[in-house]
């Protein structure tokens, strides 16, 4: 259904973010020396023209090329196109970040344009940092002058160079740990040349190590791109595209954070008043770099101000936000710099820990900066920035904002940008602020517990304790306790009911069931520790839930069973809390506790 065409970085990376789907699609390499990691994919090598591409895409039903492929193999860029335009495929640029071209380096627009200029500058020895297929492109230079060559350690790329006429002995290679800026001292050339291969080809280090040598540059422009390819930046942008283009190739859609919507809004308000001209969409960049573009959905613009409103799609997560208008408004100011304040719907921080100062709007850091950074791009002035969430104080009271003493509305969150459907990510994240807070109140003792159940029968041991010190681990116990180590807690209590318990003893810090089941020979081994008659270990295989082990295990075993089942949950947990200690309940059916 999809095909990536790779053998690149950006390669491997399409292949990661297919394989998430646990879908099978296709990864076309041109050489077989390209290790590729997929449990999904289907590897494919050898070099495809136009009509083996097309006969592949219609056996396979291909619904969506992504273009990997280094910038400069042009030909290959050519043939996708030709198929795409046959077959009606759409074709998805999954393209590298490219620096700003700077006037310090000589860009060429092609070899035949570099050539030229070398010869007109009188470049007598000249380090090529191009590749081993761009030896024949340089032939008519280094007949003439002498040239140096750095290509791949490899048996393939000498048999290149010297069916080309080159000299192996002007050969250097990857791979040696020599660096830029080392091999240039080393060889001392007239100049260097290479090509626009971006941040992940290493661009901006050759070119700094010339600029630091004083070295002249030259660098070949990377090719025009055939036109109707769909540009992404990065895994974010393509797994979007891949949802769009290809429904129900993953069971779930991403969304964006309210931060990124938050982004989005300002800087449409922002363009709205520098530009006179209301926005209907946005283009905005994501922490990591990617930029995607949304559409706003209201523009006002007054005298000395102007407001847009952007509408949040989370996607496939249960997110209560989902469908909230996020509004900002941005307003010059006789303030320098960039100033946040509360709108409605919006939160109040009033307990410390979470980053923020006591009284600002809950803008959380990473959308704080964001806005700031789209903002200070397109003005230098001081603004004032009102975020508001009609409806927000509402929404609230169904999130964690009570108990991390934000009131009034909701927090603007997000530290991707991206919202992923039940992310673990976004989960440990929101474990880490209310144990940030719970530090920051002063609790003496952290409880952590895997729900409201577990944590009422625990909290009637601590009654002393603030709120905040009772935090949901969920399945995360291993991320929670390495949190609580990382934050210094000394004192660390962990209640557990008998599912995720047997799961823990067993090793299992993450306790979700798409991590594994209850080892029933563990079970097993465990209950004959713990002085359990042969059958009931018997009885063991039959269970299928874990809290059957209550009515299982006989009365006058139970609690060396519950000891067992302890010692070895500590044996997993105990490492993590190295500087403290841990104390672990484990919590029956009826809340008896052991």
């Amino acid at each position: 259904m999809i095909l990536i065409l790779g053998g690149t970085t950006e390669g491997r990376m399409a292949v990661k973010v297919a394989d998430e789907a646990g879908r099978r699609f296709w990864y076309s390499t041109r050489g077989d020396l390209q290790q590729v990691e997929s449990h999904n994919g289907v590897h494919v090598t050898g070099a495809m023209d136009a009509d083996a591409m097309t006969a592949f895409c219609r056996e396979h039903q291909i619904k969506l090329i992504v273009d990997a492929a280094h910038p400069f193999a042009s030909r290959l860029h050519a043939t996708v196109s030709g198929v795409s335009n046959t077959l009606n495929i759409p074709v998805v640029r999954y393209e590298r970040t490219y620096p700003d071209r700077t006037d310090d380096i000589i860009w060429c627009t092609d070899y035949a344009d570099a050539i030229t200029l070398l010869e007109k500058a009188g470049i007598e020895n000249l380090l090529a940092l191009t590749g081993v297929q761009t030896i024949s492109a340089l032939k008519t230079y280094w007949e003439r002058h002498n040239c140096i060559f750095r290509v791949l350690d490899r048996q393939e790329s000498v048999d290149l160079a010297v069916k080309a006429g080159f000299n192996p002995d002007n050969l250097v290679y990857y791979g040696t740990g020599e660096t830029d800026m080392e091999l240039m001292r080393r060889v001392k050339p007239g100049a260097v040349i290479t090509k626009e291969s971006g941040l992940s080809g290493g661009f901006p280090e050759k070119a700094a190590a010339a600029k630091a040598l004083g070295i002249p540059l030259y660098a070949v422009m990377r090719p025009a791109l055939p036109q109707g390819f769909i540009t992404v930046t990065g895994q974010h942008g393509l797994r979007k595209e891949i949802e769009r283009i290809v429904p129900g190739f993953y069971d779930l859609r991403t969304g964006f954070t309210t931060g990124a919507c938050a982004t989005a809004a300002a800087k449409a308000a922002l363009t709205a008043l520098l530009t006179g001209e209301e926005q209907v969409g946005v283009k905005f960049s994501i922490p990591d770099g990617e930029t995607f573009t949304l559409p706003v959905e209201e523009c006002r613009i007054g005298r000395d101000w102007a407001q847009a409103s952007v509408i949040k799609d989370a996607g496939d997560d249960p997110d209560v936000t989902n469908g909230c208008t996020v509004q900002v408004k941005v307003a010059l100011s006789n303030r320098p710099g960039i100033h946040f304040l509360q709108g409605e719907g919006v939160g109040r921080v009033t307990l410390p820990g979470i980053g923020l100062p006591i009284g600002d709007p809950a803008v959380n850091p990473v959308p704080r900066r964001m806005i700031t950074e789209q903002l200070t791009a397109l003005y230098e002035g001081g603004l004032d920035v009102t975020v508001s969430v009609p409806g927000g104080a509402e929404l609230a009271q169904k999130t964690f904002n009570p108990k991390l003493g934000i009131v009034d509305g909701i927090s603007i969150i997000g530290t991707l940008g991206i919202v992923r459907p039940f992310s673990m990510e976004a989960f440990v994240e929101a474990i880490r602020r209310e144990v940030e807070v719970a530090k920051a109140v002063g609790a003496p003792r952290l409880v952590i517990n895997s729900g409201a159940r577990s944590e009422r029968f625990v909290k009637a041991l601590y009654p002393d304790l603030p709120p905040q010190a009772f935090v949901h681990y969920g399945n995360y116990i291993g991320e929670t306790i390495s949190i609580a180590q990382e934050l210094g807690f000394m004192e660390v209590t962990m209640g557990l009911m008998i599912g995720k318990a047997v799961k823990l003893a067993a090793g299992m810090l993450d306790t979700h069931s798409r991590e594994g089941v209850m080892d029933k020979d563990f079970i097993k081994q465990m209950a004959q520790e713990s002085g359990c008659p042969q059958t009931v270990c018997r009885e063991i295989d039959r269970i299928t839930l874990a809290r059957e082990l209550w009515t299982l295990i006989p009365k006058q075993n139970q609690q060396e069973f519950c000891k067992t089942i302890i010692r070895h949950c500590h044996t997993h947990c105990d490492p993590l809390l190295k500087s403290g200690s841990l104390k672990i309940i484990l919590i029956s059916e009826e809340g008896n506790l052991w």
